[in-house]
């Protein structure tokens, strides 16, 4: 039995996270800022009141876990606030780039001392923070934050070589939740996350770093 630590365990592809984790019996730490009803239901551990943007915040979360270890970290919290050329916020850009970007960096900084050899770091990304796959435009918040967030996996996946420690940096595909206002063209969190789990399940040491879709496609940088 395998310890996953999951942020943005409330709702959406977070809360299927932790309903899978569990149902194939692992132990799961469901770290939110709020639990919804849904997560406290599934009698897992839950972590409430932790930002990940704050670094206080994340201090109180080591000191509740008192240095049990993890095996898999998933940094799944993010924010989109949309946005196009003729109505650039600027302060929302800032706050995606906090919560997408800089919050899991955080996070998985202080959490290295209850990673060990052999345990894992899912950054999840998007395909939107894609320079190579972007015909479309706009969502400068979003796209440029998930760029950032895929350059700190990037980066930790060379960094955590020495320990042995592996880094995927994963889209989720389309997916019907809350922040893609259900979309009639996505697929469930269940058809996500069971894609999801088996990208997190084949990552090792050498194919740390990678980009994939949670349907098992290498996407463009």
């Amino acid at each position: 039995m395998a310890t996953y630590l999951v942020t943005g365990a409330n709702r959406g592809i977070g809360l299927e996270y932790c309903h899978q984790l569990k149902e194939r019996g692992d132990d799961v730490i469901a770290v939110c800022r709020s639990a919804s009803d849904e997560l406290k239901n599934l009698g897992i551990r839950v972590e409430t009141d932790i930002d990940i943007t704050d670094e206080s915040s994340v201090a109180n979360l080591l000191k509740r876990l008192d240095g049990k270890p993890i095996d898999v970290l998933i940094n799944n919290a993010g924010i989109v606030e949309r946005m196009g050329l003729d109505n650039l916020d600027f302060e929302s850009i800032r706050r995606q780039f906090e919560v997408n970007a800089i919050g899991p960096l955080r996070l998985t900084q202080a959490l290295l001392p209850n990673l060990k050899s052999g345990s894992k770091v899912i950054m999840m990304t998007s395909r939107m923070g894609s320079i190579d796959d972007n015909t479309s435009g706009g969502q400068y918040g979003y796209r440029m934050s998930k760029v950032a967030m895929s350059m700190a996996g990037k980066s930790l996946s060379e960094d955590l070589k020495s320990k042995g420690i592996p880094v995927a940096i994963l889209h989720p595909g389309l997916v019907k939740t809350r922040m893609t206002n259900f979309t009639n063209s996505g697929i469930t969190t269940e058809t996500s996350v069971k894609g999801l789990l088996a990208r997190i399940d084949e990552l090792n040491m050498d194919n740390t770093g990678t980009f994939w879709h949670a349907n098992g496609e290498v996407l463009p940088w």
